[in-house]
């Protein structure tokens, strides 16, 4: 742990060290996110190679299984903030961290279990939805061996967020780094047939990336274990031990987490949907568009989930002065990366473009004016959504999930999508209103966040001296001065 979680202070000044601790933690974490992207990625390029038809059954598996599994994720991120503001209160605290873990490990195992029973169903929910039997075939025969890679992922998040809790992002960041080269290379093996094994197609790329999640977790679970500065937790010992006052903690401030990120990802998922409703080109172009913002936004998530940590260990200390700092300089570093990345996406969108698009073939021509149009956009929210990423962070470190959930509810449903579906069909903007309607969501989130945070001591968000984590329970505006960790970008 560094000097400045301890006490938030540095011979060069507290806000320089502040800056430090906050980089130095948020890199690997940045990293680690760009990883599990490129995991997917690499998948979907090899889908393609063997045809339209494959690659389709693949988006489709994909974003089912996405929905189920950012839900899991929210579950498990509960674990974060709890540690970090244990640590913050008790630096070497070793059974209520190993607590958290433990039943965090076991919150993966129980949401793991109903899923995988509805995923085992996904041809009929396919078929309901109104997608191509054949498709909808190949997509369950590919779904059927990734669902299994759902519980080692969640398994490894956990750990993720305890040493990223212990401020030692690297373990995870070498463990993804790895992950990435040997997903690439036996994804491709099983699917075209390399190195004497069977050439599975699309149950190939399922296989491949479940053995991968599995080693993702051995990997880091074998860290934990024997690594001098992790294994005094003995994370696994007894672990099937109940311990049903943490298990219920751990729900409790996770389910808000879990349903912040599913207002959010669903949205997107319904632009996509009311995209096809306006032409086949608008569709083509806005998979092209959201993929730049999308890469972009590791940066800003990795910095939220930096800040959870550097706030939670600041509120846990009691240090006021400590918790603002650790908002306000991730929050500025994220401004400070928004306005770059909203400058290239405005004055540089047809280059980016040309990186999945021939810039010179005529028949091109209009979804490249679409995909152009919409990374502007993109550029315009850049902004806010790093704002909104940042500020949830920050709000979690002081245990604040329910209030969050509202407003992302708010902001995505109550907003952002009946302005985009108004200002696409009725006005007839079509694309740019569907965007202009994200942006618009976005931004009221971001705003709600931010003034929450700077209200946080009047709403009673901060305490001198924080309870036990034992006796967290969730707050909310109504729950003064009650405290428990929680939410996510």
């Amino acid at each position: 742990m560094t000097d400045i979680a301890e006490n938030g202070a540095s011979p060069r000044g507290p806000w320089g060290a502040e800056i430090r601790a906050t980089a130095a933690l948020a890199w690997p974490l940045v990293l680690t996110n760009v990883a599990q992207l490129a995991l997917g990625v690499t998948d979907v390029i090899m889908m393609g190679w063997i045809g339209p038809q494959a690659l389709a059954a693949g988006a489709l598996a994909t974003n089912l299984n996405f929905v189920f599994l950012i839900f899991g994720i929210g579950l498990v991120t509960a674990t974060s903030p709890l540690i970090a503001i244990e640590l913050g209160r008790r630096r070497h605290s070793v059974r209520e961290v190993r607590r958290t873990v433990r039943q965090g490990l076991w919150t993966a195992l129980v949401v793991t279990l109903p899923v995988w029973a509805v995923l085992w169903q996904c041809e009929p929910i396919f078929l309901a939805l109104g997608q191509d039997p054949e498709v909808s075939r190949e997509a369950t025969r590919y779904l059927h061996t990734l669902q299994w890679g759902f519980l080692p992922f969640l398994l490894f998040v956990v750990l993720r967020n305890f040493v990223a809790a212990l401020e030692r992002p690297l373990s995870a960041l070498w463990v993804g780094g790895v992950a990435v080269v040997v997903n690439a290379l036996l994804v491709w093996s099983l699917m075209f047939g390399h190195f004497g094994l069977p050439a599975l197609g699309l149950p190939g790329a399922g296989i491949g990336t479940t053995v991968v999640n599995v080693l993702m977790f051995a990997g880091l679970a074998g860290l934990a274990a024997r690594d001098r500065r992790f294994r005094r937790y003995h994370l696994f010992g007894r672990l099937w031990r109940p311990d049903w006052q943490r298990f219920r903690q751990v729900w409790r401030i996770g389910l808000p987490i879990a349903t912040t990120l599913l207002f959010e990802v669903s949205i997107f998922n319904a632009a996509t949907f009311l995209m096809g409703l306006i032409s086949a080109e608008a569709l083509a172009a806005h998979a092209i568009a959201i993929q730049i913002p999308s890469l972009a936004f590791m940066v800003p998530l990795g910095i939220g989930m930096a800040t959870t940590v550097r706030v939670g260990l600041a509120y846990g200390a009691g240090n006021s002065p400590g918790i603002a700092r650790a908002g306000w300089t991730a929050y500025a570093i994220a401004m400070a990366y928004a306005c770059i990345t909203g400058v290239v996406m405005v004055l540089w969108g047809r280059p980016l473009v040309g990186v999945f698009l021939d810039l010179n073939v005529p028949e091109n021509q209009v979804v490249i004016g679409l995909a152009v149009t919409f990374i502007v956009y993109a550029g315009l929210f850049q902004l806010v959504d790093g704002a909104q990423a940042v500020a949830s962070g920050m709000l979690r470190g002081l245990g604040d999930t329910r209030t969050p959930m509202i407003y992302a509810g708010i902001g995505y449903w109550g907003v952002g999508l009946p302005l985009g579906v108004f200002l696409a069909f009725p006005v007839g903007l079509e694309g740019s209103g569907i965007w202009i309607g994200l942006a618009t969501g976005l931004a009221v989130v971001a705003v709600m966040m931010t003034v929450r945070w700077i209200r946080r001591e009047r709403l009673g968000l901060t305490a001198a001296s924080p309870p036990d984590p034992g006796a967290l329970t969730v707050n909310t505006a109504a729950e003064v001065p009650a405290v428990a960790p929680g939410s996510m970008a």
